[in-house]
């Protein structure tokens, strides 16, 4: 578990395993290796089951949040990632709020039923999407699911683990994302400062980005990931090529030994 906690530290964000439209490194193949299978295969080359080590890796995805290790849940796109406790304070301040447990109350783009979600989990602690759905009196559940990832989105709501249930899958514990964060979270920096720290995590876990990959990975727009890199650039915290018609950024100096200026 140490070497899973290093690699996510170093990176920075991380997806659990590979996702096509992403640039953000994989944990599957930090631990595994590039190009690892995830399954064991009979002779026609179907899946039979997972491998031994993808199912540490299923484990760990889960025990990590619960441990506080590392942050997890769908909070910057539609997947989920992993992301390392030093840079929560620099999502989190993009959301503008005060840093306390309920401070979703101030939220004027929560919808309502975001809001009975969020107050639930406050009133009650830690829980999964039944809990919810029986604390709310709803069999509605596209609509709670629906809510805790647009509450994941805004930090609102975080993974807290795994709990088992008598059938089918474990479920997803939800937390209030404050409460279960809350030491990384009492020093916050400004805004412009904490997205040049977002898209120097980005290019630190990749070789070389686009504005575009940038947005991708960070759920921005691309203009907006453009001014960012532009930033980084003029601090000498990044370096900017031109390709077939294309703007390319890759990290300029080592994370230890760059200011943010």
């Amino acid at each position: 578990m140490d070497g899973v906690v290093a690699y996510v530290d170093r990176v920075g964000i991380a997806v659990a395993w590979g996702k096509s439209d992403l640039v953000l490194p994989s944990l599957w193949q930090g631990i595994a290796g590039p190009g690892a299978d995830w399954a064991v295969r009979d002779e026609s080359g179907n899946a039979t089951a997972f491998t031994p080590e993808f199912r540490q890796l299923w484990r760990w995805k889960d025990e990590l949040p619960e441990r506080r290790l590392a942050c997890a849940g769908r909070h910057f796109n539609a997947a989920a990632l992993l992301i390392a406790p030093r840079l929560l304070a620099d999502a989190y301040a993009l959301t503008g709020r005060a840093g306390a447990a309920e401070d979703f109350r101030d939220d004027p783009e929560l919808e309502a039923l975001e809001r009975e979600v969020a107050e639930a989990v406050l009133e009650n602690g830690p829980l999964i999407a039944p809990e919810l759905r029986r604390l709310l009196g709803t069999s509605d559940r596209k609509a709670v699911e629906r809510a805790i990832k647009r509450l994941q989105r805004r930090f609102v709501l975080t993974n807290a683990g795994a709990v088992e249930q008598s059938q089918g899958w474990s479920a997803i514990s939800q937390d209030l994302f404050v409460r279960r964060w809350k030491r990384y979270l009492r020093r916050r920096p400004e805004e412009d400062k904490a997205r040049q720290a977002l898209v120097l995590a980005v290019l630190d876990g990749t070789d070389e980005v686009s504005a575009a990959d940038v947005a991708g990975a960070l759920g921005w727009q691309r203009k907006q990931a453009e001014g960012v890199l532009a930033e980084l650039v003029e601090q000498e915290n990044a370096a900017e090529r031109e390709e077939a018609g294309v703007h390319l950024w890759q990290p300029k100096a080592a994370p230890d030994q760059r200011g943010r200026g």
